[in-house]
């Protein structure tokens, strides 16, 4: 099966665990739903792609945990008082198409969401197994991961003085990269084998999505990303591309791919599916 195809199949399993997952009727489940729907489920293919390195042919349902709790990352992201987008996967905001508070409370539901799936049995028949991955989840999405990461870009909108690379680095290692390690480090965990080569793919994986967001944003089109571009720019924000160049940002982007491949080298070929993983997200265009 090719990249392209697996990434599909995987996301197709993933919408179906989640729609399974949401069937309330009331205007806020139909907010939820309106937040899960597209989207690559890049998160999920690592999930589920880690879990097949370690021999776990079902990992579905923490697949779908971290989508959810992107969801929400998403959706609480584009409210006015975050980066106020009118536009996310191609379809208006959640907000723009409810209200505001039916944007906040479909967001709490998702991050709930998130937790319910991975304490279910269909996740992992093993508890302990269970608790890890929601006490790494809680850890990456919270106050030292996601969260930290999207106040310290916040606070860089009105600082007196540009962040530096470093700062950005480190502001980006929450906001964008605390959920790509989880969902690299996930397969392993559920698989009882150590993380650490996949969470060091995971690391080099997650810059690289963000220095490809950088670009994207500054060469992209709305038409074909599905989202506002140019905001960075307009806001004064410091970033990749603008401190790097758009070419330096580039060769930096390549070097964290081959970064990438270079550690998954002790599942051999097996983790093939991976490296396409990583030299796509350099390459796409949305």
């Amino acid at each position: 099966m090719t990249f392209p195809d697996r990434l599909k199949d995987a996301a197709v399993h993933v919408q179906a665990r989640l729609d399974r997952a949401v069937t309330g009727t009331q205007p806020v489940h139909d907010a939820m739903r309106h937040a899960l729907s597209g989207g690559k489920r890049l998160r999920g293919f690592l999930v589920i792609e880690g879990a097949r390195l370690h021999g776990v042919s079902d990992a579905i349902t923490a697949a779908a945990a971290i989508e959810a709790l992107h969801a929400y990352s998403l959706v609480h992201d584009d409210l006015p008082a975050m980066d106020d987008d009118d536009l996310r996967r191609g379809q208006p905001t959640v907000h723009v198409k409810w209200d505001d508070a039916t944007a906040i409370l479909a967001g709490d539901a998702l991050q709930t969401l998130c937790f319910q799936l991975l304490a279910g049995d269909d996740c992992h028949p093993d508890a302990a197994t269970r608790v890890t991955l929601i006490a790494e989840m809680a850890l990456a999405a919270g106050a030292q991961g996601m969260v930290l990461g999207q106040a310290l870009d916040i606070a860089a909108e009105s600082a007196a003085v540009p962040l530096d690379l470093d700062a950005i680095t480190r502001l980006q290692a929450g906001k964008t990269g605390a959920l790509m390690r989880w969902s690299g480090r996930a397969g392993a965990i559920l698989g009882g084998a150590d993380p650490a080569p996949l969470t060091a793919y995971a690391d080099a994986l997650g810059r690289a999505f963000q220095i490809a967001d950088d670009l994207l944003d500054v060469e992209g089109d709305a038409g074909t990303t599905g989202k506002a571009v140019g905001k960075d720019a307009r806001a004064g924000k410091a970033t990749f591309v603008s401190i790097l160049g758009a070419d330096g940002a580039r060769a930096r982007a390549r070097e964290l791919v081959d970064s990438a491949c270079d550690a998954l080298s002790p599942y051999g070929p097996a983790a093939d599916p991976l490296r396409d993983c990583a030299r796509f997200v350099i390459a796409r265009d949305r």
